[in-house]
């Protein structure tokens, strides 16, 4: 997927320098819940994509939308500016609502109970710090040709086993 130029390279440039952002769509489910799962990201920058995904034998549907989304950010070489689309609302009110009190309150929720899946909120934490993220919630199977394709591909990677 690397091009020889800046402004078509999702590895290369910022793309604040080329007035452009790299898109994400990301998804992730499994079946049962807990169970088998599978995990999708689709980086795009101009005309360049970049598909990702995976695949974990057992885990659950919030865990496979939080891999999803770090998996992605992660595989930003350089700071970018993001759109990132998710249809978990878990990851998109998490990371854009919920995180800045788990931090203050030591990763415990407002029931002071440990938050679920912290290990990955941190890693997510982590990866989108370098970058500025916006956080788009999109409606899972209601026809965004983007979000359905990443679904596609998540349940590729699950039905694979990996």
């Amino acid at each position: 997927m690397a091009s020889d130029t800046p402004e078509t390279d999702l590895e290369t440039g910022p793309a604040e320098a080329a007035g452009r952002v790299v898109e994400i769509w990301t998804d992730g489910g499994c079946k049962p819940n807990p169970g088998p799962g599978g995990w999708a990201a689709i980086l795009r920058f101009g005309e360049v994509e970049k598909e990702l995904s995976g695949y974990d034998a057992a885990t659950t549907n919030n865990r496979m939308e939080l891999t999803a989304a770090c998996m992605a950010l992660e595989a930003l070489k350089r700071p970018c500016t993001v759109r990132l689309h998710t249809d978990s609302e878990y990851v998109r009110n998490g990371i854009s609502r919920w995180i800045h009190g788990w931090v203050r309150n030591n990763w415990r929720n407002a029931a002071k109970d440990p938050v679920a899946n912290h290990e990955l909120w941190q890693r997510l934490l982590a990866a989108a710090r370098p970058h500025k993220v916006e956080w788009l919630w999109v409606r899972g199977h209601a026809g965004d040709p983007m979000n359905e394709r990443a679904d596609q591909l998540a349940t590729a990677a699950r039905q694979s086993g990996g």
